[in-house]
């Protein structure tokens, strides 16, 4: 896919836009059609895609710090188009998340989820939520959000794998609380039995 640096592109707009301008006051509009026609189609690229992608790229890669500052180059994340949008939520609460701030991690991602993202986007968002509510001892919330992912028609492979691994693992956490709720009744039940045995008399 063709990619322009977005430092370039917004030189690019303004030496296009700029250059338009200046042409239609001195030469008159169309000596500066194509000049303005260019440098309009480039602002409404920067308001429709941002910088998604180039910031996708930067997490992939662990570089927070870049992904963070390019990221914050999209000015106005409402005019994204409406496929890209959630795409924008998902980042900065990866970013959150791998920095361990578990509330804003969550937030964003809730926003997210509030904007109907693709069914890839939405596993992968609730199984974050999942891993979230599990890391704050939250587990009908993790149970729930993890119900919920199951029911996507998950086409990647991983993020189903992902979304299995993570069902077991709540899984043999309810064996292991049941297990250690039978050994606290059955300790209990050893106790009363005790205290209710009598002793022998002594003769």
């Amino acid at each position: 896919m063709f990619k322009i640096n977005i430092y370039l592109k917004f030189a690019l707009i303004a030496l296009f836009l700029g250059g338009g301008i200046i042409l239609a006051f001195t030469q008159g509009f169309w000596y500066a059609f194509i000049f303005l026609l260019i440098g309009i189609g480039l602002l409404a690229s920067y308001f429709i895609l941002g910088t998604i992608q180039s910031s996708a790229e930067m997490v992939q890669a662990m570089d927070l710090d870049g992904a963070e500052k390019r990221l914050n180059l999209t000015y106005f994340p409402k005019f994204l188009l409406s496929s890209i949008r959630p795409v924008y939520y998902i980042i900065k609460g990866t970013i959150a998340m791998q920095r361990k701030d578990m509330d804003g991690a969550e937030a964003h991602l809730i926003e997210a989820l509030s904007l109907d993202p693709a069914d890839s986007e939405k596993g992968m968002v609730l199984l974050q939520l999942a891993n979230i509510s599990a890391q704050k001892n939250k587990w009908t919330a993790a149970q729930n959000y993890h119900r919920d992912a199951k029911k996507l028609n998950l086409t990647e492979p991983q993020l189903k794998q992902q979304v299995d691994e993570f069902g077991k693992a709540l899984k043999n956490r309810g064996q292991a609380k049941a297990g250690q709720g039978m050994g606290r009744r059955g300790q209990q039940m050893m106790q009363g039995g005790k205290s209710k045995r009598r002793r022998p008399k002594m003769r």
